[in-house]
């Protein structure tokens, strides 16, 4: 498939808008960053409580907050979910590692002392476990005649479970009545339940909880990682080709993991380990973009030795185009939807490969191949500087770069 024939345009010659944009976009990153005071890790690596809640209705943030914010010490954080299930994500940092269990337990007794309104002492169910309901209804289930031994009990108490847990209701119910649709619950089952349970207006979906140490540990872990790649891409490439091919490289891809910290920092998102995922699979992404054109110049360095290096850039990129804009164009439009559809568990992921796979696309091309030819011009030009000391004779730039790299493409 071919969405571009035979195209010959010079992409060199548009670099200096799409540097200038580049620029922009670090300098509005980096300001960002030391306006907010740095970058802003997520849980992962700060340590902290992380509580994924979802309501009945409208999530009562303020209310959420200030009640919590009384309960826990540290910075709290209280954000509604767009997805449409009413969800809030509520987080507090933590200083110490016994802080953790404390703090947990802290966050649940208070949205149940704020929001759920205990019945006298009932059991709350959309956040009952499977043994808390096992113990409080094994009794009153014997008493009402309900004829249960002790597997067909915990069978009757998983399947309830896994209707809550199931979509729609993802954990939160709102009348018992609807327990009538799991097989083996009968009215009287239903009415045993109303007897001995309540329903709270919310259902905790998830906590995470990071000690600080470990969270430490993660940062550290993290950045080592993204930096290791970038170094064993720069020896590999330089190894494969020449070694401002691989400074080229590097630094086309650390400009598009910059750009997309940035784009973290002004839009205010947290950097978690799936975002860390998502900068290590667009460091392979545009290096794997980036070596195509290289490889392509390597072979008409060999084929067109006659052209100027400027026009052999040129018609490789031209050449890689249709490769470019279909694998870049596929898998941006999959990312995308990832984004808009996928949720707030993948939005982060997500969103740092849209804005990746669109900068790390043009870096290859704008970015990492003009630095190529920057250098070769400047290499040669110092060179016919050297040999033509005193002489008024203009240094021929483009020819003998291009004999020079085609030797050692040989």
């Amino acid at each position: 498939m071919e969405l571009f024939k035979e195209t010959n345009f010079d992409f060199l010659g548009k670099k200096w808008p799409f540097i200038i944009v580049s620029l922009l976009l670090i300098v509005l990153g980096l300001g960002s960053m030391v306006w907010k005071g740095g970058i802003k890790w997520g849980i992962d690596f700060t340590g902290g409580a992380l509580m994924y809640v979802r309501f009945s209705g409208p999530p009562p943030v303020a209310q959420i907050r200030t009640a919590i914010g009384k309960a826990v010490s540290g910075d709290l954080t209280v954000q509604a979910l767009t997805d449409g299930n009413n969800e809030v994500l509520i987080g507090t940092e933590l200083k110490e590692e016994r802080e953790l269990d404390v703090t947990r337990r802290k966050m649940i007794e208070t949205l149940g002392a704020t929001f759920a309104k205990p019945e006298g002492g009932k059991l709350e169910f959309n956040n009952a476990s499977q043994e808390a309901l096992l113990t409080r209804l094994r009794d009153p289930l014997q008493r009402a005649g309900a004829q249960l031994d002790e597997e067909k009990l915990q069978e009757l108490v998983r399947g309830v479970l896994d209707f809550r847990n199931s979509p729609p209701r993802s954990g939160l119910i709102t009348s018992f009545d609807q327990l009538s649709a799991v097989p083996g619950v009968t009215p009287q089952i239903v009415k045993v339940f109303k007897e001995e349970c309540y329903l709270a207006p919310f259902a905790v979906r998830q906590v995470e909880v990071v000690g600080p140490k470990v969270a430490a540990d993660l940062r550290g872990q993290a950045v080592s990682a993204t930096l290791l790649a970038l170094a064993g891409m720069l020896v590999y490439i330089a190894f494969r080709f020449e070694w401002i091919y691989g400074v080229a490289a590097v630094v086309a891809v650390f400009h598009d993991v910059l750009i997309t910290l940035g784009f973290f920092s002004l839009t205010g998102k947290e950097i978690s380990l799936t975002v860390i995922a998502a900068l290590l699979t667009l460091v392979g992404y545009s290096m794997n973009d980036t070596i195509v054109i290289f490889d392509r110049i390597r072979e008409n360095l060999k084929l067109l030795r006659r052209d100027s290096l400027y026009s052999i850039i040129n018609k490789s990129v031209n050449q890689t185009l249709n490769r470019t804009a279909l694998t870049s164009g596929l898998t941006f439009l999959t990312v995308l939807a990832l984004w808009l559809f996928g949720g707030p568990v993948l939005n982060a992921f997500s969103f740092a490969l849209v804005v990746g796979i669109l900068v790390g696309t043009y870096s290859s091309v704008f970015i990492a191949s003009p630095i190529v030819l920057a250098w070769q011009n400047y290499a040669q030009a110092r060179k016919w500087g050297r040999a033509g000391a005193g002489t008024s004779a203009a240094p021929p730039v483009s020819k003998p770069v291009v004999k020079q790299l085609a030797k050692k493409a040989k």
